[in-house]
């Protein structure tokens, strides 16, 4: 079972428009779609779609609309005292894929909220008879502290299970700052995110896969289990104690990148579920993510949709 923690969920609002984002205008919109994520609920979403038992954890109302959209949708679910109302976020797509990404920050949380969500998480986990993976997952609400996430790793780590971080930011450094302790056994950054925890160009990373495997031996050298690192158009990385692979994405014309990163993420989850190989994830990852940017709005592919045939995998030279 993979068990999702979402704690700042929102509802994701995507508006298409038929040609590209002019500033003080006023444009036509080709469609506006709407569904409850986060990057926890996404993973979550795409392991029903899989046939993967989950349980996504997140702050919401037990009757509240975004809860009932889950359960229709067939994704457990296990909410928790929230602080407020559930945020929205607003996508806004070009037809070239180009998104801009307007997100809210959500209900500010004090320890009642926080309390309530570690204590769910830890009892999803038992509950679960022994989850394969814990993902953390997204942005904090305001209020949390910005080492919450590394505190949640020190008090996971002891039941074993494996724990997974996709996150940004100050939370995203914070983490980085605990290690080794709160060193996850994944890791999921993009070319930019790696670049500002190692000092590298993010850009240069994107653009250069031997470069972001070396930047991403950095965090696997200081406790993390792997790295899968992003890289848009070019594919991901994945570097473990073992080595470093590359793969590049299959052709795919690019509708909306939101979901992307998160698909990809559960690529890799469900090719360690299939007990594959780390190269064999890595197609996952990439595959599901391309999938994922050929779709509308944040729409997580469904299996049949991912063509992990068409990813090549390369070995990278040790930095």
């Amino acid at each position: 079972m993979i068990v999702t923690l979402t704690p700042n969920p929102s509802l994701d609002r995507t508006v298409t428009l038929g040609g590209p984002l002019a500033r003080g205008a006023v444009q036509r919109v080709v469609s506006v779609t709407q569904q409850s994520g986060g990057k926890g609920v996404n993973i979550s979403r795409a392991a029903v779609s899989a046939g993967i038992p989950t349980l996504a954890v997140l702050p919401a109302a037990a009757d509240d609309p975004f809860v009932r959209d889950l359960g229709s949708a067939g994704i457990p679910c296990h909410p928790t005292t929230p602080a407020g109302e559930i945020r929205m976020n607003i996508a806004i797509t070009e037809p070239d894929g180009t998104t801009t990404k307007l997100n809210s920050p959500g209900a500010t949380v004090g320890p009642r909220e926080l309390d309530a969500m570690a204590q769910a998480l830890t009892d999803a986990e038992r509950t679960a008879n022994g989850a394969s993976w814990v993902v953390l997952a997204g942005s904090l609400p305001p209020g949390a502290p910005a080492d919450w996430y590394a505190d949640l790793v020190r008090r996971l780590r002891p039941s074993g299970v494996r724990i997974a971080v996709d996150t940004s930011e100050d939370p995203l450094e914070a983490l980085v700052a605990g290690f080794p302790d709160a060193a996850p056994d994944l890791m999921k950054p993009n070319g930019e995110e790696l670049g500002s925890l190692t000092g590298a160009d993010g850009d240069g990373l994107e653009s250069e896969p031997s470069a972001a495997a070396a930047a991403a031996r950095v965090l696997v050298d200081r406790g993390v289990g792997a790295v899968l690192a992003t890289l848009g158009g070019n594919g991901a990385v994945l570097v473990t104690a073992e080595g470093a692979w590359h793969a590049s994405s299959p052709p795919v014309e690019v509708v909306s990148t939101v979901g992307a990163g998160d698909s990809s993420l559960f690529g890799y989850l469900l090719g360690d579920e299939q007990r594959l190989s780390p190269p064999e994830r890595l197609a996952w990852a990439v595959a599901y993510g391309s999938a994922a940017a050929g779709l509308p709005g944040t729409t997580i592919p469904d299996p049949s949709q991912v063509h992990v045939d068409q990813v090549q995998v390369a070995t990278l030279a040790p930095a």
